[in-house]
């Protein structure tokens, strides 16, 4: 089960995602090989139930922050970090976002 996002709710996120269609090399191939780590709903991408948010720095960006500078987080170390964002989602390079971000 997805966890509650604060500002950005996962609707707008959703709809935010299906706007933009777009898909790493790789997202595309795990797609195709069709093993049962990765599916489609509603041109939105799941794995293991976490939501796959495409190469696209705006929402990355958000998600980012709303996980991050929120005064009740208590801006979340990096590993604190990884915790709580693969919950909900996963990227290519979500490790070195989150790094660089932190």
């Amino acid at each position: 089960m997805l966890k509650k996002t604060t500002t950005m709710n996962k609707l707008e996120i959703l709809e935010k995602i299906k706007r933009n269609n777009t898909r790493e090399r790789e997202v595309v191939q795990a797609l195709k090989k069709d093993n049962g780590l990765l599916w489609e709903q509603n041109r939105v991408v799941y794995m293991d139930r976490r939501i796959y948010i495409p190469n696209n720095k705006k929402l990355k960006k958000k998600i980012l922050q709303e996980n991050h500078d929120l005064p009740d987080m208590g801006h979340p170390r990096q590993q604190r970090m990884m915790e709580l964002l693969k919950w909900n989602y996963w990227w290519p390079g979500i490790k070195e976002d989150i790094k660089k971000y932190v």
